[in-house]
């Protein structure tokens, strides 16, 4: 019986499908032949005593020092989830993560030691995900043997040959989507002869994320392809969001005490100039390596990707504030974290007040807003079933959200409580200026506002520009203005502002 041909096409198909990557088979293939020895001849190599489980932490906190003097086997057990969380107060966004958080579980083992890699994708993952870590020497970090379709679990081996500190990160294509959601770590492999002592370490890294939203537009926000292309984020942060590091989440540590703060730059796109306002880094491991490369620096350079150990003496008690001195990130896209140190004063170190309000945005204000937004929107749908009239709830939310916008934009030049600057910025409270025309007060924010003003009896002479606000923003703030510090106002509506700033056009 003759056998029926076979078309050229449906062989290129057949062979083309056979080539595809893995994401597309229901089992993941093979491991490529790994050059590392197998669990036999692992046991034989005479460097290697016993075994441990490494322990993993949560930013900002850091395993402990590695005690042992000789190297081991270290097991390392790390999940990929996929989970929304938090961006900032009232915005969500889809993370991918190692452990469940941004950035992943810092990772600690030894020179020497020999690192029995798990990684498993948890079954809810939309993705397969795999893992670059950049202590390893071999193909791709790891990445070539770490590929894991969602309800797998990889396996892989490597020696920690180069103590240093280092990035790990998703490496599956398309690599930058990946690292834009959160995909990204820290490994230190200490020295074998460890690090110097110190009494506090932090865990601290940035990422730059890509939203289809503006920064604080609120609601679920989708990572924008286009924005990350073009290398435009939304928010620049330190530990995946906005906020992380400031009031009850502040790094604390006391007067007297060495701190050293493993810095890490997940990118995908921009290099850190991370800085800490009021102190002076002592010694500076640049670029992750461990031999000391500076002293007394003032501002350290962390590229995308990269990483830097800081170390430094709290001389004097007060709020210490960490940014990316590319100060707009910090101030408007939320590169911004706080250091508080408890202790007495050291008056020939720093006599003075310490860092004020001016620098801490919305944990300028006692308590933040976040909480009691929600409180009163839930608030508001109980006043909806029980009486209809709910302009006064609706207010009170407008002016709680109105409070985060102005912390986010207007607290550094008009005070916490409104006051503004003598003879330079004019006051927001008890201002005759503002409560005289409420469409003025719209208007000067959409365009801004120059030359000379008179508020309550006082001649100013300033510039305020024009901020890039969404209505609803708009609305909000100048709600909370109008209705703080002395001021009685109404609610200023979303369509009040829409209509002025209809009217601002070519203008």
């Amino acid at each position: 019986m003759k056998r029926p041909s076979i078309s050229i096409a449906f062989l290129t198909i057949a062979l083309s499908l056979v080539s595809m990557p893995s994401v597309f088979c229901a089992e993941p293939p093979a491991p490529a032949t790994s050059p590392l020895p197998g669990p036999a001849a692992k046991g034989t190599d005479p460097e290697i005593v016993g075994e441990e489980k490494a322990v993993l932490t949560a930013a900002p906190n850091v395993p402990p020092p590695i005690k042992r003097k000789h190297a081991t086997k270290v097991v390392v057990n790390l999940e990929v989830r996929e989970v929304v969380k938090r961006m900032a107060d009232g915005v969500d966004y889809l993370f991918w993560t190692f452990g469940g958080e941004v950035p992943g579980l810092f990772i600690r083992v030894r020179e020497g030691d020999l690192v029995e890699f798990h990684l498993g994708n948890h079954p809810s993952s939309k993705m397969p995900h795999n893992i670059d870590l950049h202590a390893v020497t071999g193909p791709g970090g790891g990445a070539a043997s770490s590929f894991t379709a969602p309800g797998h679990e990889s396996q892989f081996s490597f020696k920690a040959i180069n103590p240093g500190l280092y990035v790990y990160h998703c490496a599956t294509a398309p690599v930058g989507m990946h690292v834009a959601n959160g995909m990204y770590g820290l490994i230190l492999v200490e020295p074998k002869e460890g690090l110097p002592a110190v009494d506090k370490e932090f865990y601290v890294m940035q990422g730059d994320f890509y939203t289809k939203g503006k920064f604080g537009e609120e609601g679920f926000q989708a990572f924008d392809m286009e924005k990350a292309v073009d290398e435009r984020p939304s928010y620049v942060v330190f530990n995946g969001s906005v906020g992380a590091l400031v009031g009850d989440n502040a790094l604390k540590a006391k007067v007297g005490e060495r701190v050293r703060m493993y810095v890490g730059n997940g990118g995908p796109n921009l290099t850190s100039s991370f800085h800490v306002i009021g102190e002076i880094f002592d010694k500076v491991y640049q670029e992750g390596g461990l031999k000391l490369a500076q002293e007394n620096v003032q501002t350290t350079i962390v590229p995308a990707g990269g990483s830097a150990i800081v170390d430094f003496k709290l001389e004097v008690p007060g709020t210490f504030i960490l940014v990316d001195h590319a100060l707009f990130r910090a101030f408007n896209k939320g590169a911004l974290g706080m250091l508080k140190v408890d202790g007495p004063p050291n008056l020939l170190v720093y006599s003075g007040k310490e860092v004020d309000a001016t620098y801490l945005g919305e944990s300028a204000l006692p308590g933040g807003s976040g909480a009691r937004v929600a409180a009163l929107e839930t608030e508001m749908k109980k006043t909806v079933a029980a009486e209809p009239k709910i302009a006064a709830v609706a207010k009170k939310i407008s002016i709680e959200k109105g409070k985060r916008v102005f912390a986010q934009n207007c607290v550094a030049c008009h005070q916490a409580e409104g006051q503004g600057m003598a003879g330079v910025f004019p006051p927001l409270a008890k201002s005759d200026f503002l409560m005289a025309d409420k469409g003025r007060a719209i208007a000067g924010i959409i365009r801004g506002q120059t030359g000379e003003m008179t508020v309550n009896g006082q001649k100013y002479n300033s510039a305020m520009p024009a901020l890039v606000l969404n209505d609803e923003q708009i609305a909000n703030v100048l709600t909370y203005v109008l209705n703080s510090w002395g001021n009685s106002g109404d609610m200023v509506t979303v369509d009040e502002v829409k209509k002025v700033r209809a009217e601002s056009v070519g203008q």
